[in-house]
């Protein structure tokens, strides 16, 4: 934090005048000072707040994003011209039936879906029964039943999720009466339900790891049980409030299914980093002499405003996400703003609140053997050990840093990023196994290309004439599946047609990009343009894929820009010093393509698919990179703000620079290194998750944060300061003119 006056003086370090002994001064101290004076107020205030705001969204409901909300380009218009269309197949379910050994006999067929029609004759959800189709195969036969999405109802109620359970039982019953077949079934409604239900067992499991794992560090880092546990209290409410409060806002903006995991996982790091900050910082004080009371505020002085700033880069970097053109990295951004400035919020109120309530039983009840290991000097040897090199030779370790982390983020330059698809769901889904089934018995019911037609009703006729063209010349080309009739649709209102060209392999294969672009660019315009249709577009999974690649990359940049510049403002405002901006911006940059780097060399390839428990798709979940950036720019801002933050007090004091950088990073190392675990530990869980996302998320930024905390906090971060000396902490006269984050 910039402690300067406004002549641009240095002042006292927080610590050398006992803020106890004066009036509070700034709005971080203020508000610890108020929330200590009327603890119990504030803490049943916060009590309050956490029950009130989940109980909001309780009222409220969350409202989730739809299939089209996180689409872009052409696949978006297809979409919510489908989603606006009333068709004959639209919620749909397919039975399959397959015979477990052998041929499936003709009689034997009938009966399963003779009572198959029976058992669905009863469940009100049940529109229609289609006609069985029988595969080539000789062993399976596909049932279509339509489900009835315009019952009454909420909208929550007619979701094909909620509509399917019901059928879901008919289906099991029958195929418990014939255990010598597979009777299974496959359709968006009994997929999203099952995703539904392994994506909320998986939230549980990391909760339910996470805390334990985040409260057994604790417990070794302090030595007691109150020490430890106050930390995670403020993680979990931070994480229930902003959870209640993502609820409400979702009447505004639909969440995304990831949601509630980021909040969880970012939720449990910043509340228990912030708690760290000033319980370390407490603990420091108290054995420097003074009493209680002093040590809060000076607490409050220090490291509250370290999380001040630290917090509100970490909202700023988030902030970015609202210009990626995409609601599903909108929602992720406003969870995770949420959950940060909650975090914030207790960290400044609720925390000093409860520290001054405990006094010094705060560390009771001690472990005797892990207490007595905390009470050692507040420099770690260990890190002492490191930084004496690091220091002695600067240059020489600030190059062997910078090499490490370029080897490490060398791999991301053959970066192939894809959208998983629903044919990339674990295969220990049951579900799953039936669509692998259901695919090889049938596979026009696999990948598929569609194009999507609004016109008059009058003109549908002639739309279902250019389409049957169409689907004539794309098989032409040797490159769809060839079908005997074209797989078309038309809506009740006979205004929006759509046509579906099958092709083998998975939506992300580059067959099935290939067969994209010649029919986005060649096939569809030849037979669609000029025709004064309302409009046209090619959508599906892969088109899906392939327009939200695009618009990442056309706003990354954007993105990335808007977040180092506002970040780098920030921390030229609080430091007052360039170069210290501009160093700590290169640092973040290096720490977070040397994660990119990472996630290619372990999900690219397939090394560690048996390590890990995945199915390697050959390339990097699209939205990858970007949440990687923006989280993890605010993230190691946290690490920066606090050493560089004691580093300056070092400064301030009169310290040599190579002092001042050896004891504020010793004295920070205790506080930093028991951060990282924590967060390292929160994150690894994340990659144990089922789906691919949650474990690339999870191993990108624990690696990461490993780096940050070691390569980036140990060598690079001290031997560049070490190089720039007094120059570092130098403020161009340009910048006293800006305001400062001081203690005025």
């Amino acid at each position: 934090m910039a402690l300067t006056s406004k002549t641009g003086a240095p002042e006292a370090s927080p610590g050398a005048t006992p803020p106890g002994s004066r009036t509070p001064r700034g709005f971080v101290e203020r508000t610890a000072a108020w929330s200590m004076a009327h603890r119990r107020i504030t803490l049943l205030g916060w009590v309050a707040a956490v029950v009130l705001a989940y109980g909001m969204s309780i009222l409220t409901g969350v409202q989730s994003q739809e299939d089209e909300d996180g689409l872009t380009g052409q696949s978006a218009v297809a979409e919510r011209l489908l989603d606006n269309a009333d068709f004959a197949d639209q919620g749909v379910e397919n039975v399959l039936i397959q015979s477990r050994d052998g041929d499936l006999a003709d009689a034997k067929a009938d009966a399963v879906v003779g009572a198959l029609r029976d058992r669905y004759g009863a469940v009100d959800t049940v529109r229609t029964v289609g006609e069985p189709l029988r595969a080539e195969d000789g062993r399976s036969v596909l049932l279509p039943v339509r489900l009835d999405l315009e019952q009454k109802g909420s909208e929550e109620e007619r979701h094909p999720k909620a509509a399917v359970e019901p059928m879901l039982d008919a289906t099991e019953a029958v195929g418990k009466d014939h255990p010598d077949l597979r009777v299974e079934q496959l359709g968006k409604g009994s997929l999203t339900r099952e995703l539904s239900t392994h994506l909320q067992a998986d939230f549980q499991r990391a909760e339910y790891i996470s805390v334990p794992v985040t409260l057994l560090i604790l417990v070794v880092a302090f030595g007691a049980l109150l020490a430890a546990g106050i930390p995670v209290l403020l993680g979990v409410t931070a994480v229930v409030f902003a959870l209640g409060l993502s609820g409400v806002t979702s009447l505004l903006l639909p969440v995304d299914e990831n949601q509630a995991s980021l909040i969880l996982l970012m939720g449990l790091a910043v509340g228990v980093d912030y708690s760290l900050f000033y319980l370390r910082r407490q603990r420091e004080e108290r054995a420097a002499g003074h009493d209680a009371d002093v040590s809060l505020h000076i607490a409050a002085a220090t490291s509250g405003r370290a999380v001040l700033v630290s917090g509100g880069t970490v909202i700023v970097a988030m902030a970015g996400m609202f210009l990626s053109g995409s609601m599903l990295f909108s929602s992720l951004a406003l969870g995770t703003i949420l959950v940060v400035a909650v975090a914030v919020l207790g960290s400044l109120t609720a925390l000093p609140a409860a520290l001054a309530a405990l006094g010094d039983r705060i560390d009771r009840p001690r472990i005797p053997l892990l207490w007595r290991r905390t009470k050692v000097s507040g420099e770690s040897r260990f890190w002492s050990g490191v930084l004496r090199p690091v220091l002695k030779v600067p240059s020489a370790a600030a190059v062997a840093g910078v090499l490490a982390m370029l080897v490490l983020a060398y791999p991301a330059l053959d970066m192939k990023l894809k959208m998983p698809g629903d044919e990339e769901l674990p295969r220990d889904y049951a579900i799953m196994q039936t669509y692998d089934r259901v695919v090889e018995a049938f596979p026009s019911e696999g990948t598929a290309h569609a194009v999507v037609v609004e016109a008059t009703e009058s003109r549908a006729p002639e739309v279902e004439r250019l389409l049957t063209g169409l689907h004539r010349t794309a098989v032409d080309t040797g490159r769809f599946v060839k079908a005997g009739e074209p797989d078309l649709a038309v809506s009740a209102d006979g205004t929006v047609t759509r046509l579906e060209l099958h092709v083998e392999g998975e939506a992300g294969d580059t067959e099935a990009r290939e067969t994209l672009e010649l029919l986005r660019d060649d096939l569809a315009p030849g037979a669609l343009e000029g025709r004064n249709l309302e409009q046209w577009a090619v959508g599906g999974a892969t088109a899906f894929t392939v327009d939200f690649s695009a618009t990442l990359e056309e706003r990354l940049p954007l993105v990335i820009g808007f977040v180092m510049l506002l970040c780098l403002a920030i921390m030229l405002l609080a430091f007052r010093s360039p170069l210290l901006a501009l160093v700590t911006g290169v640092l973040n940059v290096l720490s977070v393509v040397s994660a990119y780097g990472v996630l290619v060399l372990v999900f690219q390839n397939e090394w560690a698919e048996g390590i890990l428990g995945f199915e390697s798709n050959g390339a990097v979940v699209s939205w990858l990179p970007l949440i990687l950036f923006v989280v993890l720019f605010g993230l190691s801002m946290d690490y920066h703000v606090f050493v560089l933050s004691r580093v300056r007090e070092g400064v301030l004091r009169g310290d040599s620079p190579r002092e001042a950088i050896r004891h504020g990073i010793l004295t920070s190392a205790g506080v930093v290194t028991t951060a990282a675990v924590i967060m390292v530990a929160v994150f690894a869980v994340f990659a144990t998750l089922s789906t691919l996302e949650m474990k690339q998320l999870g191993v990108g930024l624990a690696v990461a944060i490993l780096l940050d905390a070691t390569l980036i906090r140990g060598v690079l971060l001290p031997s560049v300061l070490a190089l720039l000396g007094d120059r570092a902490w130098r403020e161009p006269r340009w910048l006293r003119k800006l305001p400062a984050v001081s203690h005025d």
